[in-house]
């Protein structure tokens, strides 16, 4: 992970399924734990909404406020 990728999931949407259109920090919990264990996609997508999958399991959804943009 990098800095960059916490940006990335507060401005990010998701380009496919049930919530495509909504930021990735957005995603609902369920929605990221499916994808937990149904297995991420591949590429950068993948890799943002595994990140998210565990900020969000941790409770840390929060620190992700001050990155978002008004």
């Amino acid at each position: 992970m990098n800095t960059e990728d916490l940006r990335k999931l507060v401005t990010r949407t998701m380009p496919f399924g049930k919530y495509e259109g909504r930021l990735i920090a957005d995603l609902p919990g369920h929605y990221l734990n499916w994808f937990a264990r149904a297995g991420f996609p591949k590429g950068e997508i993948g890799r943002l909404l595994a990140l998210m999958q565990e900020i969000d399991h941790n409770g840390l959804s929060p620190l992700l406020d001050p990155l978002r943009v008004d």
